[in-house]
């Protein structure tokens, strides 16, 4: 805000320090700081006297209204030059009527700008007391309003995010902890706000972090993305650790108040799209099951061979669904080897020469529990190691299996296994709903090889 010499005059007086005798007043260095002072503010300031003449005018007031601090200072109110004539007394009524009233009053009047716009400003005023307490003038504060009401929003939006927001809400600092949690953040991340801040993302997540972590130094240095991200991430709770898919947008915190840009930290905002991640996951895994259903079908009918067009699907089936098919005939009282891929490197199934060979399954195994329940069975190694594949008689790199009875007619023609590595997660339900789909072509493949001649 600027305090021109007219202010100056008023401030000092004839005789303030400096003044020459018989001479106009000169600025001191009390003067020479409040001017400093005005002009400084962001805020637009003007004063009155006691008698409503116009003795301060900072230069944020000249910016709103264009009249600069020599043509404003010293004037009677606003009347004639900075408000219109029927507005003019009501407005000068209202602000000088703060000297009757304790604290600060606010309005909103509409001002003339020098180039004869109008502009609506909100003003706070309050009276100043002389030594003796008396009424010495009115101080007065203003603002554009629409300024006034984006600053009122920013803050309104702020407070509402960081209560309980449709969405997380934390601000990180430039060392990638949390400096403000809003409640939703703070559920998602299991834990009471007040004990997540300042703490690293490492202790509160398990897996993922790295990418989080390199996301929020992306920001910082780059700045605000152009999309949202989604990441995968493992959670460290007091139930244990449960994997969630957050959907994240960034925003790059810089002060306002510095020359150039300095990163305060990043704004982080994410929503827990898990169970809609899994839908679509899960939409497109049978999506593509069907598909190769289908595939396999039209294939299968060219083969004149029976039991190539079981081999055929199989094929189809093992994509993005396990690493290894077996399939094992009931032959009299055993099971017989008829088709398997390769047990040491990946491979299409093959027909097992001469015939097939017996299997020797140990009692309980699931292949056998499949026959007698004439239903699906599903097993896992969990961390057993080799050991647990070899002695089911099945690929050493065997983790996970999905044994399949093979039906048609009414009848147990034998057991489909799928098999999968430690790196792929066990067999679910849904797993064993396609396994019997195709199990259930198989069985139809199988029974026709057999009437066949």
């Amino acid at each position: 805000m600027t305090a021109s010499r007219s202010e100056t005059t008023r401030m000092t007086g004839p005789d303030g320090p400096g003044a020459e005798p018989g001479g106009p007043p000169l600025p001191g260095p009390g003067d020479d700081l409040l001017a400093a002072l005005l002009d400084g503010m962001d805020a637009a300031l003007c004063a009155f006297d006691a008698d409503g003449v116009l003795t301060h005018w900072n230069r944020e007031a000249e910016r709103i209204l264009g009249w600069p601090a020599e043509e404003a200072v010293g004037r009677h109110g606003f009347a004639g030059w900075a408000a219109r004539a029927a507005d003019a007394e009501d407005i000068q009524g209202r602000l000088m009527a703060v000297m009757d009233a304790p604290g600060r009053q606010v309005h909103e009047f509409a001002l003339l700008r020098k180039d004869g716009g109008r502009v609506l400003v909100r003003t706070q005023s309050a009276a100043v007391w002389d030594a003796d307490g008396a009424g010495a003038g009115v101080y007065c504060a203003f603002g554009e309003v629409h300024a006034q009401i984006d600053l009122e929003r920013s803050i309104a939006l702020s407070e509402a995010l960081f209560e309980d927001g449709a969405c997380g809400v934390v601000l990180v600092d430039v060392d990638l902890r949390p400096t403000v949690v809003n409640a939703r953040a703070a559920r998602a991340l299991g834990a009471a706000r007040a004990s997540l801040l300042g703490r690293p993302l490492g202790e509160l997540i398990a897996q993922g972090v790295e990418d989080l972590e390199g996301a929020l130094q992306h920001v910082l240095s780059e700045g605000t993305p152009a999309g949202p991200v989604e990441v995968w991430v493992t959670l460290r709770t007091a139930e244990g650790e449960r994997r969630r898919c957050w959907r994240n947008g960034f925003v790059r915190l810089s002060s306002p108040l510095a020359e150039e840009p300095v990163p305060l930290g990043v704004g982080w905002l994410f929503q827990d799209v898990t169970d809609q991640k899994c839908a679509e996951q899960e939409a497109d895994r049978l999506r593509f099951r069907s598909s190769q259903l289908h595939r396999a079908a039209c294939n299968a009918a060219e083969y004149e061979d029976p039991m190539e067009a079981v081999t055929c699907h199989l094929d189809y089936a093992l994509a993005g669904f396990a690493d290894h098919a077996l399939v094992d005939l009931v032959v009299g009282e055993r099971l017989v080897r008829a088709a398997a891929t390769p047990s040491d490197a990946p491979g299409p199934t093959a027909l097992v020469a001469g015939g097939g060979i017996p299997v020797r399954y140990p009692p309980g195994h699931p292949a056998l529990q499949a026959v007698d329940r004439t239903g699906s069975v599903r097993a896992s190694a969990r961390g057993e190691g080799d050991g647990w594949a070899r002695e089911r008689q099945w690929p050493p790199d065997a983790a996970h299996a999905l044994c399949v009875v093979l039906r048609s007619r009414g009848r147990t023609l034998g057991v489909l296994t799928f098999l999968r590595g430690p790196s792929r997660p066990a067999f679910e339900r849904l797993d064993a709903t396609y396994a019997e789909s195709v199990a259930s072509r198989v069985a139809t493949a199988t029974d026709l090889a057999r009437l066949s001649p």
